[in-house]
């Protein structure tokens, strides 16, 4: 009997030593399998790093202050500061006023908007390509707006900033680019 329980328990051995040997191939493979496609992606750059897309000729260049256009990467900074003084300021006035009712009572508001950008004149071209959409969203946002608010300096800063958004947002879903940087009342009236 000792005999046969010794032949029974060595076939379980090697069967445990073959089972393990299998397991261990196996990952290594899959281990060294995936490690080589790693690196045969990160060497055609579709893995890791930042992968630069080239630049978009369309899109409008920032002007300096001696008129050289440049873009966004020669400028050294995508959006320039309030403060830059490197950057030429252009601007632009809406021809139309722009008349709502306002929100929560008879009064209403009347204002003449301008835009001003640091980008070349394809920004102004947009926005007068698309100033059916600017319109609509501004008088929408207008109409939004409380008189007592408005009155106040704060509440005119604040439309005047919403509006810069709302304008530069409206110029993105039409053509890819805002480039709008500041709102400006030519006039406003609140009655």
């Amino acid at each position: 009997m000792s005999d046969a329980k010794t032949k029974d328990e060595k076939p379980k051995g090697k069967k445990k030593g073959k089972l393990k040997t299998i397991i261990l191939i196996v990952v290594l493979v899959l281990v060294l399998g995936g490690g080589g496609a790693a690196g045969g992606f990160f060497a055609a750059g579709m893995l890791g790093g930042e992968k630069e897309e080239p630049e978009d000729p369309n899109k409008p260049k920032i002007i300096l202050k001696d008129g050289t256009a440049v873009s966004d990467k020669e400028a050294s900074s995508s959006i320039p500061q309030e403060s830059s003084s490197d950057f030429k300021v252009t601007y632009h006035q809406i021809e139309q006023p722009f008349t709502s009712n306002l929100s929560n009572s008879d009064s209403f508001a009347q204002l003449s908007l301008a835009v001003s950008t640091y980008y070349d004149e394809r920004v102004f071209e947009n926005v007068t390509n698309h100033e059916i959409a600017i319109r609509s969203a501004v008088l929408m946002e207008l109409g939004q707006q409380d008189a007592f608010e408005l009155e106040q300096p704060e509440g005119k800063l604040k439309l005047k900033r919403r509006l810069r958004d709302i304008i530069n947002d409206t110029l993105k879903a039409k053509t890819g680019f805002g480039g709008i940087e500041d709102v400006y009342f030519t006039d406003l009236v609140v009655q």
